[in-house]
């Protein structure tokens, strides 16, 4: 259950589940503790499991390098933003959505790069869509199409399938 706090009533979700009735899950765990609220987490930002049942942002910590996809965020942990899902709840509870590639989502600006190269293919292909990592000018843990480098993971975390406009994207979840 998503509990909203009276100081984010009318703030909007930054992802939307468009297939994921039994495509996706939202996955209990926890924010890992090491998790020091430095960065926004927005929903629909890349998330990857730690040890037991810990989750953390793609790309945060001293472990970046070792991280894997996981799934995409459902809660708001953005103090910067003035929103912060755990706070009342105290006990570090957090949820990611997980699926697979008939998983379907909107995602909503700013959890994704928005300063990309966003263009709808034309001959059905599939644009895979990498996470952003280390110095990236957007911050970690958003989807981007740029091509794996310095700032940008060279793993796939989902496919674009379409660019509603500047705002907003349509992906569906890859599976490893």
């Amino acid at each position: 259950m998503l509990y909203v706090t009276l100081d984010n009533v009318d703030q909007k979700r930054t992802i939307v589940p468009l297939y994921a009735n039994h495509q996706a899950t939202p996955y209990g765990a926890f924010l890992d503790p090491a998790f020091d609220k430095s960065v926004d987490i927005y929903p629909g930002m890349v998330m990857t499991k730690l040890d037991g049942e810990k989750l953390t942002l793609f790309g945060f910590g001293a472990a970046a390098a070792t991280h894997e996809v996981f799934g995409l965020s459902a809660l708001f942990v953005a103090p910067k933003l003035g929103i912060d899902e755990l706070r009342n709840i105290n006990n570090n509870l957090f949820t990611a959505w997980v699926g697979d590639n008939q998983s379907v989502f909107a995602i909503l600006a700013p959890a994704f790069d928005t300063t990309a190269s966003w263009v709808n293919p034309t001959d059905g292909s599939r644009v895979p869509l990498r996470v952003t990592i280390g110095a990236h000018a957007q911050g970690v843990g958003k989807l981007t199409t740029t091509a794996s480098g310095a700032t940008v993971s060279t793993k796939v975390a989902a496919s674009l399938i379409q660019v509603v406009g500047s705002t907003k994207i349509i992906v569906s979840l890859q599976t490893a």
